[in-house]
């Protein structure tokens, strides 16, 4: 072995990886329980490497004594962050094997399984994927270097999130990867009023990063000859009537003209309405009803009611309209939920455990806090609005994700791992949108650096919460960040999200021009 560890230390190993296969087992009692653990356990003897050495000895020392779901949650998520955290003061690559081995056996506990899904397997797998991701965050908590910045003090990227902090956000984290490695640092606070700052690699909102994750999506169907991209959208989702001139490339690109279903602001500066949003004069109303479920087609609906922005091609506007169109065309061509074909073709290529497309209010652990402010009878009010449900969004900026699964999405994307290089060219091909130094290609957003470089990006913001994602045009350098702030119907904080992305742009690209992030553009 290339790493020392106690007979104790092997039996929390095995306690803690086969407690993760047991706590499946027991979220799967709706189901074949027996099954579910004898498929993680399988995928745990089998590992190989130091690490699949102890869990191989795995009978004699396993004292799983719970008797509920709950109990067993009890000890054995614990186990798995004191597991994580005794393997990266030895060795990292080693905290990183044993995460791998743990996830992949998770996976097959819930892969393998035969008959209906069950939501509850999925919520015990995210509480794992929390608890072996703590032991980072307990590491940056308490001060020290975290593994991935070890050696590389950078201080100008340091001072860079301190004073985006001081311009009014509470907390932001972000990662850096470059020629010099990869730097991860934060600042500010996790909660209002709290001392903790941000975890380092905690899951956020990221808002209208979703966007890229769906174009490529599209993109991959159509590689797979299930989508053509200059088919008329309509012939794929007759249902809606929407103008034959309409192709799938542009509800990709922004030049369908449709209506914003999240509302639009008019040449002359008045809004059309849509759908109750946090900002502008429905603040209040989406607040109160922020755990609202909305079915993407109605949003559609909505949207197709009102007149178009222009005629198809001759023009360019974010609409949120053009993605929920791109959902309801993979779900029908492919016969699978949204989910279901990101969980195939992207997360699970990519082991993006902390990403998902949510169902529901929650958002997995650890994270940072959002806020609402609003006013009510005169008086200010301060919420906390990270339990909500991003259906009145839907697939224009629904998504979770954290700054590392983002690095590695990107980086992987124009890398050339999850698109043939033709659509990746014409994905990353600009569009013009009036904004200068700013085009758009299919899902990504195409800047020019002050130097006159390129930066393909897409940032999101999602009520309190806001998430940045830029890479160079080959991947080799990458920028993500998580923020966590005050957020409220004027918008407040636009201002100061702005400068930021900009400030962050200079330290680590030498200039450029953030692109916008709000959903509701």
């Amino acid at each position: 072995m290339s790493i020392t560890l106690s007979d104790q230390d092997k039996s929390t190993l095995r306690t803690a990886a086969y407690g993760a296969v047991s706590l499946m087992a027991a979220a799967d009692a709706i189901g074949k329980p027996h099954k579910t653990a004898m498929n993680g356990s399988v995928a745990l003897a089998s590992a190989t490497g130091p690490i699949g050495h102890v869990l191989a000895a795995k009978s004699k020392d396993i004292d799983l004594k719970s008797r509920s779901a709950a109990e067993l949650a009890d000890q054995v998520l614990p186990a798995l962050t004191v597991a994580m955290s005794l393997l990266e003061k030895q060795d990292p690559v080693e905290a990183d094997n044993f995460r791998g081995i743990v996830l992949i056996a998770i996976d097959a506990a819930t892969q393998l399984r035969q008959g209906a899904p069950n939501p509850a397997l999925a919520e015990m797998a995210r509480k794992i994927t929390a608890a072996l991701d703590a032991a980072g965050v307990t590491t940056a908590d308490s001060g020290a270097a975290p593994a991935a910045a070890a050696g590389k003090d950078r201080p100008e990227l340091q001072k860079a999130i301190e004073e985006i902090v001081d311009s009014g956000f509470v907390g932001v984290t972000m990662r850096v990867n470059d020629e010099r490695g990869e730097w991860v640092g934060s600042a500010g606070a996790a909660e209002l009023g709290g001392t903790a700052k941000p975890p380092i690699n905690g899951h956020v909102r990221i808002g209208s990063n979703t966007k890229t994750f769906t174009a490529t999506l599209v993109l991959q169907l159509v590689a797979e000859g299930k989508i053509g991209l200059d088919t008329p959208a309509g012939a794929y989702l007759p249902e809606f009537g929407l103008d034959e001139r309409i192709t799938v490339r542009m509800l990709l690109q922004h030049t369908s003209g449709v209506f914003n279903f999240s509302g639009e602001v008019n040449a002359d500066g008045t809004i059309a309405p849509g759908i109750p949003i946090p900002y502008s004069t429905t603040g209040k109303e989406w607040m109160d009803n922020r755990f609202k479920t909305y079915l993407p087609q109605e949003l559609v609906e909505l949207a197709l009611s009102k007149p178009p922005r222009f005629e198809p091609g001759t023009g360019w506007s974010y609409s949120n309209t053009n993605y929920v169109l791109a959902r309801l065309l993979i779900e029908k061509v492919t016969g699978h939920s949204l989910a279901e074909e990101m969980r195939r073709l992207i997360l699970g290529p990519l082991g993006l455990s902390g990403t998902m497309v949510p169902d529901g209010p929650e958002i997995p652990g650890p994270h940072a806090h959002a806020y609402y402010r609003y006013e009510n009878a005169g008086e200010h009010k301060t919420i906390d609005i990270t339990r909500q449900n991003p259906s009145w969004i839907s697939s224009g900026g629904d998504m979770i994700s954290t700054t590392q699964d983002l690095h590695t999405f990107i980086s992987a994307l124009l890398g050339g791992k999850l698109l043939p290089a033709p659509l990746l060219a014409e994905m990353c091909a600009p569009h013009p949108t009036g904004i200068p130094n700013m085009a758009y290609g299919l899902g990504v957003f195409v800047l020019t650096t002050d130097g006159g470089g390129t930066l393909i990006s897409h940032n999101g913001a999602a009520v309190g919460h806001a998430a940045l994602m830029y890479g160079t045009p080959d991947g080799s350098k990458t920028l993500t960040a998580a923020l966590n702030c005050v957020d409220d119907a004027d918008l407040s904080i636009a201002a100061a999200f702005q400068n930021a992305q900009q400030r962050l742009l200079n330290e680590v690209f030498g200039g450029g021009q953030a692109d916008p992030a709000q959903p509701t553009n």
